[in-house]
């Protein structure tokens, strides 16, 4: 176990040797720490009293530059827990006992280092204010928590003590620190947290379906999701939120390893379909959706064909659209190409699907946000993601065009902020003694001998953020007798020994191919020009090197909306085009106690979209001149009550605002705020339920940063 500690050049390594005998353990680990990068290190095992460290949690790091580090002693080590803390960045370490014995990894308050909380192996939850010296007991019986915006802390509990009936958990949270809890829901499967979202997957009185209820003010007010309902064996994931709206997959029934993405609007709750057949297995839990982090409104994901092949389509807008990736300019066909007249030939990704079935991959599709427009990845070229061993891809324009840049699998990293790309080949079964480089964002390839004496290489570590220019290889080496670990540093500052100047940097349109279009390059409603480092310039972009752009807003055309709620893209075609079983059927709705009826061509504007004027897609309500009563759904109860036999889309928990009269319009427009009570409606739900619109039961968020966990169940998914 590693970590790289950002901007010190401090590195902690922990090793541990288990034995197990009979029903003990045995075992002993020791703790390395480096202050430059790897290049050397000290054994400090007997600053932690050579204590056995956990190793399934052992070492947590403070958030951003705090220099906390938490160890956490193993429970076989006696009747007590210890942790071992340091506020220098592992150089000294002060050493407390726990009053419990944790189940899982201690976790800082993101706003506040010196704020931990863990719970129990008894599921108690503990709570500590001063870095771990003293703790104290703030709830029992927790099943799921975590920390959400300013200072909140989010739980499940059951009143009767269990957490496995998961249908009859509530909802809490606590704005001080655990000394008093709110019940905010009940009838809670699991919740999750996403941009500034809050889900709730909440039992319906039946017992049997799940719906997903959303809130924007931390929980205060809930708005039921337009999503349909999901079984016990489907399941809920979000698989992306911002501030602007939620990536939503919802399975299918039946255990067919695919389901539908819908996005949102900037409320949360009301959902369009985005991509069907989306690919995430329910047995391991896997999805290749991957958020391109070099450029905005950019995500990769996998679809499963009809013919059951997995094909990769990419989204620049969003989620608005989705498209194959284009075929590499010097990529070759492989043999999945069986029909050329019949299957595009195009580029597909090897993400974590491919991990999971043990195909010849060794890391993740890679970006970053301060390398503006890279993006590193294994994948094959021809009709669908191939078994044959994958090649590494470049894309410098976040996704638009690629290169074949390296054959054959390799581990690589990006460094100086997209200056320095580095590689070394994935053959664990052969030692090597090489790296490559490259300085023009992956067309040349370079190679450094960074030893005489070649090691079985298992990983490549960086510091995060991809500002550093120090990489370490981490590996083993073999006699006769045993093997013994390998860490070599490799500092490329000595190859990019210039610091980069005004004229290195040249100026770049994101999502142009001609800039003579003065539409060219508007995507989300503005266009961006970045400062980019030109491919001939070697030199070092450093550590404060920041990314600069400038925005500038575009005029509205229809590719800033997407299809509306009942709408769905022609085939070929951007044109939104109605359902046909939905021809007809008008929308009525209960708001604020009045009637009113919906009208739509057919678009909504796609969240945090910025354009100014040009065409607007027409929208608008009708008041009917009628009483209505809304039957809000009670905070504290979050449940579904049905009050007739029409399935019921959404339903308004609370009115979050009623501000400007824009706002109100805005609402209404999205139907937010309103239980639907006629007929009419409930008609559009039965055949948008019939189209593949269905819910799901598991949520979960991918963090930036975060590699990618995913388990078919709600608790786990919405993370």
């Amino acid at each position: 176990m590693r970590s790289l500690l950002y901007g010190t050049g401090v590195l902690l390594v922990l090793t541990t040797f288990q034995v197990p005998l009979f029903i003990m353990r045995f075992g002993q680990s020791r703790l390395y720490r480096s202050e430059d990068y790897g290049k050397t290190f000290q054994d400090i095992t007997d600053l932690i009293n050579n204590t056995f460290i956990q190793t399934e949690f052992g070492i947590a790091i403070g958030p951003e530059n705090s220099g906390k580090v938490i160890l956490t002693g193993d429970l076989t080590e006696g009747r007590v827990t210890k942790i071992f803390r340091s506020v220098d960045f592992g150089k000294s370490f002060v050493t407390s006992e726990l009053p419990f014995h944790p189940l899982m990894q201690i976790t800082y308050n993101p706003r506040d280092s010196n704020i931990l909380m863990v719970y129990s192996i008894n599921y108690d939850l503990w709570l500590s204010e001063d870095f771990g010296a003293n703790w104290r007991k703030i709830h029992e019986t927790v099943c799921l928590v975590k920390w959400g915006m300013d200072d909140t802390i989010f739980l499940t509990t059951n009143p009767n003590g269990s957490c496995s009936d998961r249908g009859t958990l509530e909802l809490r949270k606590s704005l001080d620190y655990g000394k008093t809890f709110k019940t905010i829901g009940s009838r809670i499967y699991s919740f999750g947290l996403g941009g500034r979202f809050v889900f709730a997957s909440v039992m319906t009185d039946s017992g049997s379906k799940r719906m997903i209820h959303v809130s924007v003010d931390q929980g205060e007010t809930w708005d039921m999701a337009q999503l349909p309902t999901v079984g016990h064996e489907q399941f809920y994931s979000i698989l992306a939120a911002n501030y602007d709206m939620v990536f939503m997959h919802v399975d299918e029934p039946g255990d067919s390893g695919i389901g539908t993405i819908y996005v949102s609007d900037d409320r949360g709750t009301v959902f369009s379909t985005s991509l069907e057949r989306h690919l995430y297995t329910t047995t391991g839990g896997d999805t290749d959706f991957t958020n391109i982090t070099s450029l905005r409104g950019v995500y990769m994901t996998s679809v499963l064909a009809v013919d059951g092949s997995v094909q990769t389509v990419i989204t620049f807008n969003q989620g608005g659209e989705w498209q194959p990736l284009q075929r590499p300019w010097n990529g070759v066909c492989d043999s999945t190409t069986e029909y050329p007249d019949k299957v595009r030939c195009s580029l597909h990704i090897h993400a974590s699907y491919s991990i999971s079935m043990k195909l010849n991959v060794p890391v993740q599709p890679l970006s970053e946000p301060n390398a503006v427009g890279l993006i590193l990845a294994h994948g094959s070229v021809g009709g669908a993601v191939s078994v044959l061993s994958p090649d590494v891809y470049v894309s410098d324009d976040g996704g638009y065009t690629w290169f074949q840049a390296l054959k054959g699998p390799h581990h690589y990293a990006i460094l100086d902020s997209g200056g320095l790309l580095v590689a070394v080949e994935h053959n664990p079964s052969h030692p090597i003694s090489q790296i490559k480089f490259s300085t023009d964002e992956g067309q040349c390839w370079h190679v450094h001998n960074f030893t005489d004496d070649p090691m079985y290489f298992t990983g490549l570590a960086s510091e995060p953020g991809a500002r550093s220019m120090n990489v370490s290889l981490w590996g083993y080496r073999e006699t006769v007798l045993n093997q013994y670990w390998v860490s070599v540093t490799v500092d490329f500052r000595h190859l990019l020994s210039r610091d980069c100047q005004e004229n290195d940097y040249i100026q770049w349109l994101a999502h142009s191919n001609d800039i003579s279009d003065p539409t060219d390059g508007c995507m989300l409603g503005y266009k961006e020009r970045f400062l980019r480092l030109r491919k001939d310039s070697v030199c070092w972009n450093g550590w404060d090197y920041i990314v600069t752009k400038e925005p500038t807003t575009c005029p509205c055309t229809l590719t800033d909306f997407q299809c509306d709620f009942g709408f769905y893209h022609a085939e070929n075609s951007s044109v939104c085009v109605e359902q046909p079983d939905l021809i007809g059927h008008s929308l009525e709705f209960c708001l604020h106690g009045r009637k009113e009826q919906l009208q739509t061509s057919g678009y909504r504007k796609i969240p945090g979209d910025h354009c100014k004027g040009g065409i607007t897609p027409e929208r608008k309500e009708i008041d009917l001149s009628k009483k209505c009563v809304s039957n809000l759904l009670r905070t504290e109860l979050l449940q579904h009550n049905d009050l007739s036999h029409s399935p019921i889309i959404a339903v308004v928990i609370a009115v979050l605002l009623i501000s400007a009269v824009a706002g109100v319009i805005f609402i209404k427009k999205y139907v937010c705020g309103g239980r639907f009570l006629v007929h009419r409606y409930s008609v559009l739900q039965q055949h948008a339920e019939a189209n593949g619109i269905d819910g799901v039961d598991d949520l979960d968020t991918l963090e930036v940063g975060k590699i990618q966990y995913h388990d078919d169940s709600d608790e786990d998914l919405l993370e």
